[in-house]
Parts: structure tokens; C-alpha cells; sequence
């Protein structure tokens, strides 16, 4: 009997010691962990979008004794040369900048150049109060090929991929206006002028940019611009039968742009990516 004993406690033992060796033999390795993205860093990138604004031109002229306006026409010129000109069109260009990752904050400095493509015309025509059945017209254009802006960001990380953000700054861009005042009494009167400007206003908007990896990131941005008034003033008022000229009938020229852009891009941070610390 104690020799049964003997031989069965051997034989447990010899199992589990063997069970022991297979469990030990097979286990799993715990995956690597993929380092987070670094947002630190220089970068360039491109974008397209497109944009919608409003340039609303002005022109406007006085009254002086022994000018070539009656007293009841300056209000008549000024209501039908108080226009507005509305574009859009699409937008694209490119952009560069440096981020600075701190824990979940991300600041930057950014700056890009557009093809901006506004441009719209206007015109109006209306009755002399005291010369029926005289008529003038006014006609303006506006535009602005380009744009650039120059703008800080401050980001608040979602996830270590997922940025948002609010980004202000300078706005710069060479706005460009054309004005005609023409008439149709027995003087055919004439005036015109030009606006070329390279406007520096401001602008702001917010954002979002997914780093998917490779140093590479996808994003979506809004944008406001502001470039402000731009005005001119001419005294080139000349009857066109003789050429005669009242140059005491000043007028003034304005326009005042401003727009909405939606845009997307990508971008590509130089330098190996490193796992954020948090």
C-alpha cells in the first residue's frame, strides 16, 4: 500500500512539473507602444478653399459755387455710387511655420500665400432731380489677386493626434479699384479714377489638424479678413464737348474689403517625430 502511495504521488508530481514547463514555455509578448506625435517642429504645407466677401465701393462728389452741379444732385450722385460688390472664388497657396508642443498646449507661428481671386464690378444709373430727363451712371470694380497672412496659433490637444485651434494675425494683399462717372446732359460729362493698394489688415479664425503619422498631418480652417477702406480722391471732372474742367468738384473714392475663407490642407513637419510627454 505505502508503495502504491509512493508510486502515485510520483506520478502527480511529475505531471504538474511538466504542466509547470508547457505554461512557462508559451506566453505573449505585449506589443510595442507607438510613440504619440510631437508637434514641435518646422513645417510647410499646402491648401485650397475657396472664398466669399464684399467690397463695397463708394463714390462721392460735392457741391461748390459755380460748379457743374445743381445743389439737389450731390445727394442723387452720392445714393447711386454708395455700391456693393460681392465675389467668390476658389483659393489656394501655400504656407509654412513652427510649432511648440508644451504638455497638451500647442503654439505657432504661421504665415502663407494665397491666390486670392476677388474681383466684381457695379454700377448704377439714376434721373438729375433738377434736370429730367439727364441721367448719370456711376461704375466701380474691385479686386485682389493675392493674399498673405502672418498669424500666431494657440492649440489645445484633443488627442496627441488631434489638434484645434484660434489663429489671428496680418492680413496683407494689393487691393485694386476702378471708378467712372459719366452723364448723358448736352456736356457729356466724364471722371474717373483708380485704386492700387497693398493693404495691410488683420485676420482670424479657428481650426483642427490630424497628425496621421510619418510627420505628416491633414487640416481644416477658418478664416476672417479685414483689409479696411481704401480711398482715393480725384478733380478730373471735364465737360467732353471742350474739355473744360471743374476741378473745385472733388470726389472721393472708397472701397472696403472684406472676406470669409474655408479652406483645406496638408502638412509635413521636417525632423523625426518623438512620443509626447504628458
Amino acid at each position: 500500500m505505502k508503495t502504491f502511495s509512493l508510486a502515485v504521488a510520483m506520478v502527480v508530481t511529475a505531471t504538474a512539473s511538466v504542466q509547470a514547463a508547457d505554461l512557462a514555455a508559451h506566453y505573449t509578448k505585449a506589443p510595442a507602444m507607438a510613440p504619440a506625435a510631437n508637434w514641435t517642429g518646422l513645417y510647410v504645407g499646402a491648401n485650397v478653399g475657396g472664398q466669399w466677401g464684399s467690397g463695397d465701393p463708394s463714390t462721392s462728389t460735392i457741391a461748390i459755387p459755380g460748379g457743374y452741379f445743381d445743389p439737389t444732385s450731390i445727394p442723387a450722385v452720392n445714393a447711386v455710387g454708395a455700391q456693393s460688390i460681392n465675389s467668390s472664388s476658389v483659393t489656394g497657396g501655400f504656407s509654412a511655420g513652427y510649432n511648440w508642443q508644451v504638455n497638451h498646449a500647442v503654439l505657432g507661428l504661421e504665415g502663407d500665400i494665397n491666390y486670392f481671386g476677388f474681383r466684381g464690378s457695379a454700377s448704377g444709373t439714376a434721373l438729375y432731380p433738377c434736370c429730367a430727363p439727364d441721367t448719370f451712371t456711376v461704375n466701380s470694380s474691385v479686386s485682389a489677386d493675392w493674399l498673405a497672412t502672418i498669424r500666431g496659433r494657440l492649440g489645445f490637444l484633443v488627442a496627441p493626434a488631434w489638434l484645434v485651434y484660434g489663429t489671428g494675425g496680418a492680413a496683407i494683399a494689393e487691393v485694386k479699384g476702378s471708378f467712372n462717372f459719366s452723364d448723358t446732359s448736352s456736356a457729356a460729362m466724364r471722371e474717373s479714377a483708380t485704386i492700387r493698394d497693398t493693404r495691410l489688415g488683420w485676420t482670424a479664425g479657428v481650426g483642427t489638424e490630424y497628425a496621421f503619422g510619418g510627420g505628416w498631418s491633414l487640416k481644416a480652417e477658418y478664416l476672417y479678413v479685414d483689409l479696411g477702406r481704401a480711398s482715393a480722391t480725384s478733380t478730373n471732372l471735364v465737360r467732353s464737348i471742350d474739355g473744360v474742367q471743374f476741378p473745385g468738384n472733388v470726389y472721393t473714392h472708397s472701397l472696403d474689403l472684406k472676406a470669409n475663407i474655408v479652406r483645406v490642407g496638408v502638412n509635413y513637419k521636417f525632423g523625426e517625430p518623438g512620443a509626447a510627454r504628458y
